[in-house]
């Protein structure tokens, strides 16, 4: 592999880590995300410098170009990020549809009450402001 495509490689693969690592410390990811992120360019980094075990890849997968492979390397991770995501999101969908059916269901018991209360002729309490479990989900 060329010495100047192998120091991008190499330079690409580091500023990845480098800004996975940031991410992490800012908690803007979570550690459970960021292992995958890491583990993935810890390979892309082994490939990068290893640069015999990248044209030994090469040549299993039929890429007559060495640095081409590394590339098929990068994109096989993507699609198993993309996988990992996505079920990540579909759980995450299920688990938000549940939530709402939930709170949809408090809402309609709290306004029944609220009806039998008035009904006996207690008056129920206003609702002038917000409770504060509300005011602190929507900052």
């Amino acid at each position: 592999m060329d010495t100047r495509i192998q120091i991008v490689a190499i330079g690409g693969t580091l500023v990845l880590l480098l800004v996975v690592l940031e991410l992490v410390r800012r908690r803007r990811l979570l550690e459970r995300y960021a292992l995958v992120w890491l583990g993935s360019s810890a390979v892309l980094l082994a490939l990068g410098v290893w640069s015999g075990l990248l044209g030994t890849i090469a040549d299993a997968i039929g890429v007559k170009y060495p640095p081409t492979a590394l590339f098929v390397v990068a994109f096989g991770f993507v699609l198993l990020l993309l996988l990992h995501f996505s079920t990540a999101v579909s759980r995450l969908t299920d688990q938000t549809k549940v939530l709402a059916q939930r709170l949809a269901l408090n809402e309609q018991r709290q306004s029944e009450l609220e009806k039998r209360l008035e009904e006996v002729g207690e008056r129920a309490p206003a609702h002038e402001e917000e409770p504060e479990v509300y005011r602190s989900v929507h900052r």
